[in-house]
């Protein structure tokens, strides 16, 4: 499990040190790919098979949106490793993607890391904070539903 939020700087090669506590659990390396909202998400390779192994076996979606989830998603990936110093070489187009220049956020996010724009960062936690109450109210209609 990944949480907490963590400000680093990228160096002049793209690389960003990992937060040290969850380095462990990063020793297979990661996949980092282009997240929804203009971060960058990386999972654990544990992670990243198992949600390959979902995809493969949904049923009641249509073959045809199946191969276009598929090509976005594994197309767009890259596979990682951290360097000997606890850190990853951000690969340019996920940072022209999430518009990391060189303040990066690296966000725990319950089964994966998110990395941040430090301003779009700051954005996004105050549009989330507004509405997490919101979310979990609507969580404990339809659980007493």
């Amino acid at each position: 499990m990944f949480f907490g939020e963590f400000g680093y700087r990228m160096d002049e090669k793209g690389r960003i040190p990992l937060p040290p506590r969850f380095r462990a659990q990063l020793k297979d390396g990661l996949v980092l790919i282009p997240g929804v909202e203009n971060c960058i998400t990386a999972y654990t390779m544990n992670e990243w098979t198992r949600i390959a192994e979902s995809l493969n076996s949904k049923s009641g979606v249509a073959h045809s949106k199946l191969r276009k989830l598929n090509r976005a998603l594994f197309s767009s990936a890259f596979h990682i490793n951290l360097d000997g110093q606890g850190r990853i070489s951000l690969p340019v187009q996920l940072r022209e993607h999430a518009g990391i220049e060189e303040e990066v956020i690296v966000v725990g996010a319950n089964s994966n890391l998110e990395l941040w724009n430090k301003l779009a960062w700051e954005q996004e936690k105050a549009s989330s904070r507004e509405k997490v109450w919101e979310i979990i109210e609507n969580m404990e209609e339809n659980k007493e539903a």
